[in-house]
């Protein structure tokens, strides 16, 4: 398999947030996998080289990506109708034994 190089900033910006939710913990301690917020283009080889990129320091290897598109949903805005935007949900599995540090990439570690 080749391995495909891929622009550094365009990398930075595929990551969007961690989603943090009930559910989203119970995925990552059950099956290894952190769950991300991503730009609606990206794709499974964006986001694996991404998430390598962030966290190089902390040499994380990813395992598996699966992705989902997710809805936005409709709500009232007074008595007019709206609808947030549509957004799309990365599934990152890592190699077992390993364990992304968020706080390294807040203090700026990451660079």
């Amino acid at each position: 398999m080749t391995t495909k190089t891929f622009n550094p900033e365009r990398l930075m910006q595929i990551i969007l947030a961690p989603q943090v939710s009930e559910k989203a913990t119970l995925i990552a301690e059950k099956h290894n996998q952190i769950i991300f917020r991503v730009v609606q283009d990206a794709t499974k080889a964006e986001i694996k080289a991404a998430v390598e990129l962030m966290w190089k320091a902390q040499s994380i290897q990813v395992d598996t990506v699966q992705v989902a598109n997710i809805k936005g949903k409709e709500k009232r805005f007074g008595k007019f109708m709206g609808r947030r935007s549509n957004w799309k949900k990365a599934f990152v599995g890592i190699k077992s034994g390993q364990e992304i540090n968020f706080a390294e990439i807040a203090q700026g570690g990451g660079k």
